[in-house]
């Protein structure tokens, strides 16, 4: 059954404070204006609540719930229009997959993200999305002067992978999605979560590593 669309009635969940209420209904202007061509009213609105639905029963913090909410959905709707033909820029897309989302594929998509600049385009997911990035990730990331301490865990969507080319699972097993087509690999790296910094500081420099290894392999230029 598909999800039903954020209409009036939605607005008015019990769940919502006065606040979250407004904050979705500007989330959702901002998403039309954004995405007025490529997709419906009904079609963004219900990406928007959905995107909300995931994150509401772990938020820590529930007026940031809105905020997250718009990123979210902005980042499924953009792979939507890619995985539908409606955005053919012809830039290889990546996606980082991971069990919590929270370490190893945010540090991934930081690399991916700096090296690659305007040349691809890459996300991140997990199969069990923690509640926040792992705090030692964000030390050594900022180390090396990538900022990734405004990312946050959140799952993959059928959307967001149909839209890949390249799927990179690191540790998710059985749980990461298998779609035809597409190129899988395996990055077999220590879980950081738990680690100290001077041993996340070698999952960095391997990722890092590994980072580079798939650019080359996809002919995309190092930006800068």
């Amino acid at each position: 059954m598909p999800e039903s669309p954020l209409t009036t009635v939605d607005y008015q969940r019990r769940d919502l404070s006065i606040d979250q209420k407004l904050a979705l209904k500007t989330a959702a202007t901002r998403l039309q204006t954004e995405f007025s061509t490529a997709f419906g009213v009904e079609t963004i609105e219900r990406f928007l609540h959905s995107s909300y639905d995931k994150f509401a029963g772990r938020a820590t913090i529930p007026n940031f719930l809105p905020l997250l909410a718009e990123r979210f959905a902005r980042q499924r709707l953009r792979a939507l229009a890619r995985a539908e033909g409606k955005i053919t820029d012809g830039k290889p897309t990546v996606l980082f997959l991971c069990t919590h989302n929270a370490g190893r594929s945010q540090m991934a998509l930081g690399w991916f993200t700096q090296l690659a600049g305007d040349n691809a385009v890459a996300w991140s997911g997990g199969s069990e999305p923690g509640n926040e990035i792992n705090p030692a990730a964000i030390t050594v990331m900022a180390e090396v002067g990538i900022d990734i301490s405004s990312e946050f865990p959140k799952p993959w969507t059928e959307e967001i992978v149909r839209a890949a080319d390249v799927i990179i699972t690191m540790g998710c097993g059985d749980a990461c999605p298998v779609y035809p087509g597409r190129r899988y690999e395996e990055w077999v790296l220590d879980d950081p979560a738990g680690s100290d910094v001077a041993a996340v500081r070698v999952i960095r420099d391997t990722i890092e590593a590994r980072v580079r290894h798939l650019l080359t392999e996809l002919e995309v230029p190092i930006a800068g």
